[in-house]
């Protein structure tokens, strides 16, 4: 029998039963890393933040995941097998920016596409299929929003619109790249809620977070990172100050948003 070499060998480290395992991943652009030796097991059912500052590789570690960019090296696997031969297990809600909202459909045909793949490639759309993209948006508060044009929606209302189209495709996995950015107070408590709803599901979340304030109040796990992980693991672990001036590299403001986080999480 043929031994393995040692990338192999040592990709079985990983659980095959973690919702998504990153293993040796480095992300280049134009030959300068952009992330470089990502090694994790993220566990199942958990709201996990990934946290840093601008420029640490926080949107790029998501998008590589989801195939969306190429990879300079490593793998990722979800449940224990690639990525792509996994993917309606996924769900995805991207930054807001990165979408072209001037593109002519409906709220409700945003959300039809996210259930394209169960539906099939070249069917038609059926009334059960609009009834489940229909359910989504009332569970995010805009039923009443289906047929209006996403141009026509406010920043929040958008954001909620993907939110449904992440939740109309079921998934079990979910990555969201900053879905608290720029939105209102109720759209960011509708947007928590529906997160701790997945988590009692049993569903895993990673999402892209800024604001350092309501870290220990969101997620039960984090991954702190700058181009590499500097920590990783439950909140009440990780979330330290000493991690954070490892992450931001000691920034005054930063570290005092980082304390009163910090009190928050003891009290």
């Amino acid at each position: 029998m043929d031994t393995p070499d040692n990338s192999s060998s040592k990709a079985w480290d990983h659980s095959p039963s973690a919702p998504l395992s990153i293993h040796d991943l480095t992300v280049a652009y134009h030959r300068k890393p952009v992330i470089w030796d990502i090694d994790l097991d993220i566990p199942e059912g958990k709201l996990v933040g990934i946290i840093g500052p601008n420029g640490a590789g926080k949107s790029t570690l998501l998008k590589a995941c989801l195939d969306l960019i190429p990879k300079a090296s490593g793998t990722v696997q979800v449940y224990g097998k690639d990525y792509r031969k996994q993917r309606a297990k996924v769900g995805y809600v991207p930054q807001r920016e990165s979408v072209d909202w001037d593109f002519p459909v409906s709220a409700l045909d945003v959300v039809t596409m996210g259930i394209y793949r169960q539906v099939g490639w070249c069917r038609p759309i059926l009334g059960r299929h609009k009834a489940v993209a229909r359910k989504a948006l009332e569970h995010v508060g805009i039923g009443h929003l289906a047929d209006r044009q996403i141009s026509q929606l406010s920043g929040g209302q958008q954001q909620r619109v993907f939110l449904a189209r992440a939740l109309a495709q079921d998934a079990q996995l979910y990555f969201m790249d900053e879905p608290f950015a720029a939105v209102d107070a109720a759209t960011e408590r509708a947007i928590i809620t529906l997160l701790k709803e997945l988590k009692s599901q049993g569903k895993t979340v990673l999402v892209v977070h800024h604001d350092l304030a309501t870290v220990a109040q969101y997620f039960d796990w984090v991954i702190l990172l700058n181009m590499r992980v500097v920590a990783a693991g439950p909140t009440g672990e990780v979330f330290t100050q000493e991690n954070l001036k490892n992450t931001y590299g000691g920034k005054l403001t930063l570290l005092a948003e980082a304390g009163h986080a910090l009190s928050q999480l003891k009290s």
